[in-house]
């Protein structure tokens, strides 16, 4: 069999492979796992030269890889994604041992940890004798992307990834990948020249003035200086000279044996075991959702959503590029005055993205976004065929911005995209997307998947099938969402059981914060924290309605609740923060813990007029409750387990009028105040300051 035909039938073996798992055949899984371990084992190995901690780093990619299964839309492209996860859980893990370093202050802050970078760890095997060595420390003078560039083009140059996976690791093209790895091959042949001139003996003597004041290490303001005076240099020139190609030279090294204790079938036993709850028999996605919490920190510019009118249809805008007028009882939101890229409805993606000549596709604009970039949809209807992908990284100090153009209204109507697909995945981190409506999703409308350090605020995302928003998978952290409406969520198959406005599960990760969001008319819970294993904070959001028959669907099995604090199996204890937050008439509860027996703080909450418990905390063990307060509700005011620190709440009876300066929940479900935050209305208010503070939270 030709070499060619050998490599499509080994990736038709391992799409079938995929897809079995996919449906639920627990051999297929364990046999896709067991098959995928070896090549995680060596890439996460040599990038952490077998630290003790490989084994750690490995097994979370894999139990990531299960979990995430489901959700992999093209089987065939299994190999590229399993090793994009594999570096992102690499760089994570090696982000956090930086940062534990420097605060036991074991390294300086303002020096790069020695092990802290993949593709140095991976460039640094290629010490050698001869050219190979004057490669290895000509490497240490390319910035960080070209040696992770690098590092990736070594693995390829060996076999052991493809140019497709290259490029999914890049998060671009094959193309694009084709002409970054040129790049980068200038730069290190001309860094490769610097390498030997420096070494020479006897050294150019103009080198040696240029040299003066250097002290020896190598950075991207020296090397431009060195490569230019090499360049220019007829002495030196000559040392760029007779260069064996880097890959000749790579073709040279073997790959270093990885020593992993477990072996592949424990490990793989293991992953397969953990992903019991996430690949259901019949091919289905089981779904949960959960959060984690994060302390407040000032956050970039916050542009806050236009509201929705409750049970209201929101108006369509026109489909040109001009200003759509907005519906007398929403918020004009304000979006972003100036802008990197623009996407209107009636422009073109063969234009150049600029204001006079827009692109006509977010996706498009997706594509070519760089960090520190701002994308503007202007107002409008955008009806995508297919799912967005979120993909390209920002930086903390350059970040990516996706908002609406000024005071614009852009709407992306889903119905078309389909229900395989989720309307948007967000992989990326370092985002600030704001200003957005999504409707009509046939399944999740947007989801966060292992994101990081992302603002999401101010959107609208309503009439979906399965999900508003959702963040969700191992490495979710330090996310925000605020000020934003969920809303009218509903699956029509599954009679009342799905549905949900905002949820974060399936996973874990530090961080995240929900603030000044509302949750209401969902089929089932306004949100959702279940199977997420670590803390969220929750602060500032309302969730009514929820639960409800409005579809008049004669079975209708909803138990919705206002704020759903745990699921899973086994439930993951979680000891979430849940502060000034307000629940009523939802279908069930205002408050559960659901299995959840995390130490689970509320304070300054009120349930209101539920059809259940207003408070059901009977899981939670060590839980903090206190100022908060339960009116009306159809089953008892609270239920509380191992709570030993209680103080201040009110747990009324009656229908609590005379505790509230207002019963009627209009103004708060009506229009957002100015700049989109949380209307400030007397509903629910108590004189005595107990309860949910019923407005925009200070500062916020």
């Amino acid at each position: 069999m030709a070499e060619s035909e050998a490599g499509t039938t080994a990736g038709q073996d391992i799409a079938r492979l995929v897809t079995a798992a996919q449906g639920g055949d627990e051999k297929a899984l364990t046999e896709l796992i067991s098959a995928h371990l070896p090549l995680v084992s060596n890439v996460v190995g040599r990038a952490l030269q077998s630290h003790a901690d490989v084994d750690d780093v490995v097994q979370d990619t894999m139990v990531r890889v299960v979990r995430g299964l489901p959700g992999l839309r093209e089987p065939e492209r299994f190999e590229s994604w399993l090793i994009a996860i594999a570096y992102r859980q690499v760089q994570l893990y090696l982000r956090r041992r930086r940062t534990h370093l420097q605060r036991r202050e074991e390294i300086p802050a303002d020096q790069p940890d020695p092990d802290g970078d993949f593709a140095e760890r991976t460039v640094t095997e290629l010490v050698l004798a001869g050219q190979r060595k004057e490669l290895s420390d000509a490497a240490e003078w390319l910035d960080d992307d070209d040696r992770h560039l690098l590092s990736l083009y070594w693995r390829e140059t060996l076999g052991e990834i493809t140019r497709t996976q290259l490029a999914a690791a890049l998060a671009i093209n094959p193309k694009q990948a084709g002409v970054r790895v040129r790049r980068m091959k200038v730069r290190l042949e001309a860094v490769r020249g610097v390498v030997r001139a420096l070494v020479a003996s006897p050294r150019c003597a103009e080198l040696s003035r240029v040299t003066h004041g250097w002290n020896g290490k190598a950075d991207s303001v020296w090397r431009k200086r060195l490569t230019r005076h090499v360049r220019t240099c007829p002495r030196c020139s000559r040392h760029g000279r007779g260069l064996v190609a880097p890959e000749k030279l790579l073709l040279g090294v073997v790959s270093l044996p990885v020593v992993v204790e477990a072996s592949a079938t424990s490990i793989a036993k293991m992953v397969a075991a953990a992903a019991v709850v996430t690949v259901a028999a019949g091919g289905g996605f089981v779904y949960t959702v959960a959060e984690s919490p994060a302390p407040r920190t000032d956050s970039p510019a916050v542009v806050r959503s236009a509201v929705v009118t409750p049970g209201a249809a929101p108006a369509v805008a026109p489909t040109t590029g001009a200003a759509p007028v907005p519906r007398p009882s929403a918020v004009r939101p304000t979006g972003v005055a100036a802008a990197d890229i623009f996407v209107a409805p009636n422009g073109s993606d063969a234009g150049t993205g600029t204001l006079a000549r827009p692109y006509a596709t977010l996706a498009k604009a997706l594509a070519a976004v760089r960090p520190g970039q701002t994308i503007a949809l202007r107002g409008g209807t955008y009806r995508p065929t297919a799912g967005l992908i979120i993909e390209v990284d920002g930086e903390p100090e350059r970040r990516i911005t996706l908002s609406n153009y000024r005071a614009e209204r852009p709407v992306i109507d889903a119905s078309r995209v389909p229900a395989a697909e989720w309307t948007v995945t967000h992989r990326a981190s370092y985002w600030t997307v704001q200003g957005l409506e999504i409707k009509n999703s046939q399944s999740h409308a947007y989801a966060c998947t292992a994101c990081q350090f992302n603002v999401l605020q101010r959107l609208s995302i309503h009439d979906n099938v399965r999900s508003a928003l959702t963040l969700r998978d191992e490495g979710t952290v330090g996310n925000q969402v605020l000020d934003s409406d969920f809303f009218n969520n509903f699956d029509p198959t599954e009679g009342g059981r799905a549905g949900i406005g905002l949820g974060i599960g399936n996973g874990a990760g530090e961080g995240n914060v929900l603030r000044g969001n509302r949750a209401f008319n969902n089929a089932d819970n306004g949100f959702d924290l279940g199977d997420w294993a670590s803390p969220v904070t929750v602060e500032h959001n309302w969730a009514f309605g929820n639960g409800v028959n409005r579809w008049n669907v004669a079975e209708w099995r909803s138990n919705a609740d206002g704020f759903h604090l745990g699921g899973g199996n086994p439930p993951p204890a979680a000891a979430h923060v849940l502060r000034h937050n307000a629940a009523w008439d939802n279908a069930s509860s205002g408050f559960t813990s659901s299995g959840n027996r995390g130490a689970l703080q509320l304070s300054n909450n009120t349930a209101f007029r539920n059809g259940a418990d207003g408070f059901y905390l009977l899981d939670a063990a060590g839980c903090t409750v206190h100022d908060n307060v339960s009116a009306g509700n159809d089953g008892a005011p609270a239920r509380l387990g191992d709570c030993p620190a209680q103080r201040g709440n009110a747990w009324l009876t009656g229908d609590g009028a005379a505790q509230f300066r207002s019963t009627d929940p209009s103004a708060a479900q009506g229009p957002r105040a100015a700049g989109g935050v949380l209307p400030n209305v007397d509903f629910l208010v108590s004189p005595n300051g107990a309860g949910a503070t019923m407005s925009a939270p200070a500062g916020n």
